[in-house]
């Protein structure tokens, strides 16, 4: 029998990127007297913790489902206080605005129901929130203000690199710091082993924003594995969780899911919130990484691992053919097997971007209903033939910058980038997308969703700063001056799904949502589920 709980404004699932960003402006906006609860599955681990247990950390996750693939293909995420903010790699472009007009500008894909410019002041917002470093001067994108942090220091290559192509190639902005932060995180050290920084430098939950669950309108309840949504009348009424295996009832006014691409779909199909594109979708960006060696040139000068971000082969035309990708140049030491030129060589990433296939989607496990089944049948075509056009199109964008003497890129692309993205996406038509421009469930009004779950398409750029800068909006949009009305709103269900359009302020319009170039959305579920 599960016991119940008190009744919450807002009741929260997960602790990482997505939801720590909404909660940081929804605090803002709520009254002193606002109950929030927020569920984290996983644990509070130190940095220190995480450091001596390194050799095992990812274990447990690979345990929470069930994978089906085709090919060489793994799902990396972090459950803990913190969610991902503890094992990324602190990359932190932005998109750029044709990324969210994929269909109009280039015929494949679909638009976004927010368009760049709607969302470029929560970009310079979440970026002050990181204590971004980057290149305030001279960046592929518009900004309205410049960086918090100076700009990292490049390698001798990657110098070249900017004066052969100066609005090509740009300083990589970054969340590892060049100098101490206001929140007390020092410098980078330049070690290259950022996944788990060794001296707490890249921002973290944990380091940088660990206050806003110790507000006292926040609860927050470790190990707590949700199970389902509860909705009464066609709205979110609670949530069902398990604290050991002991079962609980939340009771709130608005629920806010929180969880990556493999665990919101799977919390609204356990919920039997069920609908056309709920798990579909499922996708990431693909990499392949190249080598240079160099005549007379020395590499690993820079100020941290990730020196250099290359747009060569990112935006344009080409983009209706085949995958644009963003290419990063690797300032961690990997020295050159030659005798006198040890250092003249440099690793690079090209991270080509993938559409969203229907085949590949995540559902309730037939062996165990207690987990997601992942179903990942293969990538898109138009993601191939980038991966195949690499060599073509970056070797001469090296040579003419480089005293090049060998140049080598990967034909197998990398089995995960570790985002997890597309599966409960948004848009302005309920039969082709799960929520609105603002987050909200377009049937269940009191239901929000964050984090890259909710992204239409998987462009090149690392998705995390885009996360963040979406939850800003969203609990903007949702709990500050202009949305409390809608909030109240949400109490009652719609007699018809609201649009996110109607809502939408300026700039923030687009075409409704409609099938990929590769991928065309059919008319009912997948035979197989997600």
């Amino acid at each position: 029998m599960a016991s119940s709980e008190p009744t919450y404004d807002i009741i929260a699932v997960g602790t990482g990127f997505a939801t720590t960003f909404f909660l940081h402006r929804a605090l803002q906006h709520l009254p002193k007297n606002a109950r929030v609860l927020v569920l984290e599955r996983g644990k509070h681990e130190s940095h220190g913790d995480r450091i001596k247990r390194r050799h095992t950390l990812g274990r447990a996750e690979r345990k929470m489902y069930v994978a089906e693939t085709d090919i060489k293909k793994s799902w990396r995420f972090n459950i803990g206080f913190g969610g991902g903010s503890n094992c990324w790699f602190a990359c932190t472009p932005r998109m750029l605005p044709e990324d969210f007009e994929m269909k109009t500008r280039y015929g494949v894909g679909v638009d976004w129901p927010v368009k760049y410019d709607a969302l470029e002041t929560y970009y310079c917002e979440a970026e002050d929130l990181m204590e971004i470093a980057g290149p305030s001067e001279s960046t592929p994108f518009p900004r309205s203000r410049p960086y918090p942090q100076p700009e990292h220091r490049m390698s001798d290559p990657d110098k070249l690199l900017k004066k052969a192509a100066p609005d090509k190639f740009f300083s990589h902005p970054c969340a590892r710091p060049t100098k101490p932060t206001k929140s007390g995180r020092p410098g980078c050290c330049a070690s290259g082993v950022c996944e788990l920084c060794p001296i707490d430098s890249k921002f973290t939950v944990l380091n940088s924003m660990a206050d806003l669950y110790e507000d006292p309108r926040v609860t927050l309840t470790l190990g707590a594995n949700v199970i389902a949504v509860e909705t009464t009348a066609g709205r979110a009424s609670g949530i069902r969780y398990l604290v050991g295996k002991k079962e609980k009832v939340a009771r709130g006014d608005f629920v806010v899911l929180g969880a990556n691409a493999i665990f919101n779909p799977f919390i609204l199909l356990k919920s039997g919130i069920d609908g056309p594109q709920v798990g579909r979708g499922l996708v990431e960006q693909v990499s392949v990484t190249g080598n240079l060696s160099f005549d007379g040139v020395d590499n690993f000068q820079g100020s941290t691992s990730i020196t250099g971000h290359g747009y060569w082969i990112y935006g344009g035309e080409h983009r209706k053919k085949h995958a644009g990708a963003l290419i990063e140049t690797w300032n961690t030491p990997g020295l050159r097997n030659v005798r006198g030129k040890w250092r003249q060589r440099m690793m690079f990433k090209a991270i080509f971007e993938d559409l969203r296939r229907e085949e590949n989607h995540v559902k309730v496990s037939g062996d165990d209903p207690n987990k997601p089944l992942v179903v990942f049948k293969r990538r898109s075509d138009y993601a191939q033939r980038g991966i195949r056009k690499a060599a073509e199109l970056l070797e001469p964008v090296f040579a003419n910058a480089l005293p090049l003497e060998e140049f080598s890129v990967g034909k197998n692309a990398h089995s995960t980038e570790a985002h997890i993205i597309g599966t409960t996406i948004m848009g302005t038509d309920p039969a082709a997308s799960v929520i609105d421009a603002d987050h909200l469930h377009h049937s269940v009004r009191n239901l929000a969703i964050v984090g890259s779950s909710v992204f239409p398409t998987a462009a090149p750029a690392n998705p995390t700063l885009t996360i963040s800068a979406l939850s800003l909006r969203s609990a903007d949009r949702l709990f500050g001056p202009a949305g409390v009305a809608k909030a109240a709103a949400a109490a009652a269900p719609p007699t018809a799904p609201a649009s996110a359009e109607s809502a939408a302020p300026a700039g923030d319009s687009a075409a409704p949502p409609s099938g990929d170039a590769n991928a065309q959305t059919p008319s009912g579920p997948p035979t197989s589920g997600r």
